[in-house]
């Protein structure tokens, strides 16, 4: 591998019914198991559940490689990610992921730094550049009332 090659080396392995282990080495194992409208149990991460945190936690962690090259400081960063499953001609994929970002800054001349730096998270986040459906954004920024 080089600086312009990188591999993320997974394992899963089957447990019972729809559900295994999903082991990254050196980090906790996370069960996974189908969703329970695909006859999986509940409150197990899916891999939807995943597919739309993977885009929601990249452009988080974009977002947060643009404020250190911008040098500026943030409050707070929420981002929700809504991920739209419809049966398409080859069975379910995803049509569409909305992620809904939330910056809260100090003052009113953070926001257009904070602004940019979300219009360019979205744009590098590499996830998101990498799935087949497309990934729509709202971001929002705030900025946080005295107290």
């Amino acid at each position: 591998m080089t600086d312009e090659s990188h591999e993320y080396h997974v394992t899963i392995d089957w447990t019972h019914d729809r559900t295994g282990d999903l082991t990254v080495e050196g980090k906790p194992k996370v069960q996974v198991a189908s969703p329970p409208e695909f006859g999986g149990p509940e409150g197990i991460m899916s891999p939807e559940d995943l597919f739309v945190a993977a885009a929601a936690s990249c452009l988080m962690t974009t977002f947060v490689t643009f404020t250190h090259k911008m040098r500026f400081d943030y409050q707070a960063f929420a981002c929700e990610g809504i991920g739209t499953l419809e049966r398409v001609e080859k069975g379910f994929q995803f049509t569409k992921i909305l992620l809904k970002a939330t910056v809260t800054v100090d003052s009113e001349d953070l926001k257009p730094k904070a602004e940019r730096a979300l219009e360019l998270a979205g744009k590098y986040c590499l996830v998101a550049n990498s799935m087949k459906c497309p990934v729509e954004h709202e971001n929002h920024v705030v900025v946080k009332q005295a107290a």
